[in-house]
């Protein structure tokens, strides 16, 4: 009788600790001012024209995707970045031939945190665990961080949000 109390007692000082420790995602945080040339940011709708000119009707270079990641020229993080009629300058690259142009602000996210699963993760439609789940994260997957409110996270998900419970 007294081993199996103890085997007892041992399992459940081994599941308490066990889950004291339990890390739910990685948060990468965003990039420090520095030696790059910009800063990352990250496409946050299906499709983005980078420009030759700061104007939408000016030609286009390139078809950049949810989730590519241009790098604003010029952005400081305290201040923002420079923009010229709603649009900043990004290059897609750090090699002299990269493509640069113009890219409507509107649709990028500067210098996020990134919030990477560890374990399959769900995702609200508000900030309440009993809200509807919009989506189930494999595994590995890399969002980035639009905010964080108390024990929330809001991330992007192709254009939309959801919250991630910390």
């Amino acid at each position: 009788m007294k081993k199996h109390a103890w085997l007892i007692i041992l399992t459940a000082l081994v599941l308490t600790f066990a889950s004291v420790g339990i890390v739910y995602a990685e948060i990468i945080p965003p990039c420090e001012p520095g030696q790059q040339i910009g800063y990352p940011a990250v496409v946050l709708c299906d499709t983005l024209t980078l420009r030759e000119k700061p104007t939408a009707s000016s030609r286009a270079i390139q078809t950049l995707n949810y989730g590519d990641l241009p790098i604003v020229v010029d952005a400081d993080t305290a201040s923002g970045a420079k923009e010229e009629n709603g649009f900043v300058y990004c290059t897609l690259g750090d090699s002299e031939d990269a493509p640069v142009g113009w890219i409507n602000a509107d649709y990028i996210f500067i210098n996020p945190s990134w919030y990477v699963t560890v374990k399959n993760t769900a995702v609200y439609a508000w900030n309440d665990t009993s809200a509807p789940k919009v989506a189930l994260l494999d595994k590995g997957t890399r969002l980035p961080i639009l905010k964080e409110e108390s024990d929330w996270f809001v991330v992007s998900l192709r254009g939309a949000t959801g919250w991630i419970h910390k």
